[in-house]
């Protein structure tokens, strides 16, 4: 576990800031590679947990000898 785990979230947090972004001036275009950025952010982040559990897998069994 980080020790920045327990912090509240800055007030400068990347994805807070995309969630109040106006979407309105956006083209449709720009709207797509927006979903296709966040979708590749998102499975960025799934394999970041993976590892991490796999790891953590890793570590529990290596341990438990």
């Amino acid at each position: 576990m980080d020790a920045d785990e327990n912090l509240p979230r800055r007030k400068d947090d990347l994805v807070a800031q995309l969630g109040r972004q106006d979407l309105d001036p956006l083209s449709v275009e720009e709207l797509s590679e927006r979903i296709a950025m966040l979708e590749a952010e998102i499975d960025r982040t799934r394999t970041k947990i993976s590892r991490a559990i796999n790891h953590r897998a890793s570590a529990d069994a290596l341990f438990r000898k």
